[in-house]
């Protein structure tokens, strides 16, 4: 079986990342990379791709049994940019989904959001609405949609809206729906592997508790 994760370097595809390389279910994790990757590992095996052409997508692609999309960026990396933003969040994903139909790789794992909606007037939940609403009509055999709410976990880069908003997730958990409760990162990586060993066929959407629970398997 051969995995292939996009964003491996953010908060989610690390775990997933580690957690693949240390499961015997599959034989190859492949990683699609936009520049040199360190880390070796005899399972690891590295694409070095530009998003934006489409050749080199789908040759990274080919003989791919799972695609684990958790690609995305931040204000802050885009410098408040909204198309930069929607090119990474919204196009990365949609092509990697259209891809994967095209090359046979039919089981499709998306990190959304809480709250994803295409109606809302919040930015970054309207993108994730419209992401979620792409991929859908693609018809991808296995599509698992992740909606996680607030994720714990370290980061590589700093952000002082999670420096202040975790312990105060923490401290009122209990007055928080659930679905919209702190989830740990590595939670959510084990939940998309536990979700990518079904066979199940269709369009499904997990939010916290079920992410929580497969989480654990």
């Amino acid at each position: 079986m051969i995995a292939t994760i996009a964003g491996a370097t953010g908060l989610i595809g690390s775990h997933l990342l580690k957690e693949l390389l240390d499961d015997p279910y599959f034989d190859t994790v492949r990683i699609l990379i936009r520049r040199p990757f360190e880390l070796t590992h005899p399972k690891l095996e590295k694409k070095i791709v530009d998003f934006n052409d489409s050749d080199s997508l789908l040759v990274a692609l080919r003989n791919s049994d799972a695609l684990f999309c958790a690609i995305g960026t931040t204000q802050k990396k885009v410098k408040g940019d909204k198309d930069a933003y929607r090119k990474i969040d919204f196009d990365i994903p949609a092509k990697l989904a259209k891809f994967s139909k095209m090359v046979g790789c039919e089981k499709f794992l998306l990190v959304s959001s809480i709250g994803a909606n295409r109606s809302s007037k919040n930015f970054y939940l309207k993108l994730k609405g419209e992401v979620e609403d792409e991929v859908k009509t693609i018809g991808l055999r296995s599509l698992h949609i992740i909606r996680p709410s607030f994720l714990l976990g370290e980061r590589k880069e700093f952000r002082i809206g999670e420096v202040i908003g975790k312990p105060l997730m923490q401290i009122f958990s209990f007055a928080i729906p659930a679905k919209y409760k702190a989830i740990r990162a590595k939670d959510v990586a084990r939940a998309m592997i536990a979700v990518a060993k079904s066979k199940n066929e269709g369009i499904f959407v997990y939010e916290h508790d079920q992410i929580k629970a497969l989480g654990k398997i």
